[in-house]
């Protein structure tokens, strides 16, 4: 995969742009030397630990189309350091994402970490993949005890990516995040509510209370 996300992403309007507003120099070095062959272990280790991302693909009437996809984390699996991929959920049947595909596979992922504010951009080719045409393929993309109906698989092979500043991303945290984080002053609550608890009892049962 030795792309350069720069190279995919620098059209010559944006390097007009980059030019009139002073960050054509810095931009132009990351565009010539910046080559990376493959996901390294610390964007597959990301990858791994998501449970969302934004899809955006192209149709024919040549506007993008945006969507928000979503699991348990770790659903998006990666398959090698150039192939990731996902059991496709039955939803609305609207298939725009999909249909998409049937005409242009280009397609630009993001990935967010919201409360360590990370955001990593893939551009990628899409595949579709059928259920019954790779049995190999869906049992490494399978989800242990999630209740979902699969209709098809799809892969992405990469083609560049590149990670954002985390300027103007806002920290957010899920539910499970929260409780993971609130779990020792809860445990610590709950002890004192304990002893609280065994004093009183102690003191009803010497007639004190």
């Amino acid at each position: 995969m030795a792309k350069n996300f720069a190279a995919i992403a620098f059209s010559d309007a944006v390097k007009a742009l980059q030019e009139k507003h002073g960050s054509r120099k810095s931009y132009e070095r990351m565009e010539k030397f910046n080559i990376i062959d493959g996901l390294s272990e610390n964007e597959m280790g990301f990858i791994s630990n998501r449970d969302s991302f934004y899809l955006a693909s192209i149709g024919v009437k040549k506007f993008p189309y945006i969507q928000h996809r979503g699991g348990p984390k770790g659903f998006v699996k990666v398959l090698d350091e150039n192939t990731i991929g996902f059991i496709d959920f039955s939803g609305n049947k609207q298939y725009i994402s999909v249909g998409n595909f049937a005409t242009n596979t280009n397609v630009a992922l993001i990935m967010m970490d919201y409360p360590a504010r990370a955001r990593l951009k893939i551009f990628a080719r899409a595949e579709i993949v059928e259920l019954k045409d790779n049995p190999e393929l869906l049992n490494k993309l399978d989800l242990a005890e999630y209740q979902y109906r699969p209709e098809r698989m799809i892969l992405f092979h990469i083609e560049a990516y590149d990670w954002n500043c985390p300027q103007h991303i806002t920290p957010r945290f899920s539910v499970e995040e929260i409780q993971i984080a609130f779990k020792p002053q809860l445990d610590f609550i709950s002890k004192l509510e304990a002893e609280n608890k065994m004093l009183k009892d102690k003191l009803e049962n010497a007639g004190l209370s």
